[in-house]
């Protein structure tokens, strides 16, 4: 532990994967923000504290089991010339579950129809919110901690990145998720950057990487954007 504290490489390699870590944690954070929206505040609150704890559980997890995961990108199943591993078979399935999931939400929002979940039974809409969040996590866990694992050798600096990089998550999670609540043409934008997540995930799956710079800088430009609408709307109204 001494030697890690006083070792310039230890630092730099725990600051680059920190920063890369907070990075790839936007799209849950987005996702969390999204998918708590449809519940009462104290639920949705809960419901982001569980979620993001599940996803500091599921890396921590993942990093101590680095030979099995590792293991994970070899390939299991061909498909006329195509090699996929069990992580290219989940990043499948979680994009087309994020594709779905978002779809289906723009469609209720343009149709304009209540949550039925939501209006039967609080208590499942919120059981419904969180598995949802676990599935998410699980997704975007692999894919994160598999990142650490090709920056970083020792398993104490990618634990510790992993764990600031949740709690700043944490921090953020509430005030993006109350934001995107107060103003309904942010969760449309949202559900759109989720479609284009859950895009890039497939992709991914089908060993075509798209650079998540494109996808992260579309992301902050077009909420730049959206963000000039909102204070546009109310200085209207301020007048």
């Amino acid at each position: 532990m001494i030697a890690l504290l006083t070792s310039p490489e230890a630092w730099a390699a725990f600051l680059t994967l920190t920063a890369l870590e907070i990075v790839l944690g936007i799209d849950n954070v987005i996702f969390i923000s999204v998918v708590v929206s449809g519940i009462p505040p104290e639920q949705a609150r809960r419901a982001r504290q569980i979620g993001l704890t599940l996803a500091l559980v599921f890396r921590i997890l993942l990093l101590s089991l680095l030979v099995w995961l590792i293991g994970l990108t070899r390939a299991v199943v061909t498909v006329h010339d195509f090699a996929f591993s069990w992580r290219d078979i989940i990043l499948i399935a979680g994009g087309l579950f994020l594709i779905a999931k978002a779809t289906h939400e723009i469609h209720r929002e343009v149709e304009a129809q209540q949550d039925t979940a939501t209006t039967a039974s609080g208590k499942a809409a919120f059981l419904k919110v969180i598995f949802e969040i676990t599935i998410i996590d699980i997704v975007f866990s692999l894919d994160s901690i598999i990142t650490a694992i090709g920056m970083a050798q020792d398993l104490t600096i990618m634990i510790s990145a992993v764990v600031i990089a949740c709690v700043i998550m944490y921090a953020a999670s509430g005030p993006v998720a109350r934001f995107v609540a107060e103003h309904p043409t942010t969760k449309m934008l949202a559900l759109a950057f989720l479609v284009l997540i859950g895009v890039a995930l497939v992709a991914d799956g089908f060993k075509f990487h798209i650079p998540r710079g494109y996808i992260y800088f579309a992301i902050a430009f077009s909420a730049l954007v959206e963000l000039f609408n909102v204070l546009a709307r109310h200085n209207r109204r301020a007048r």
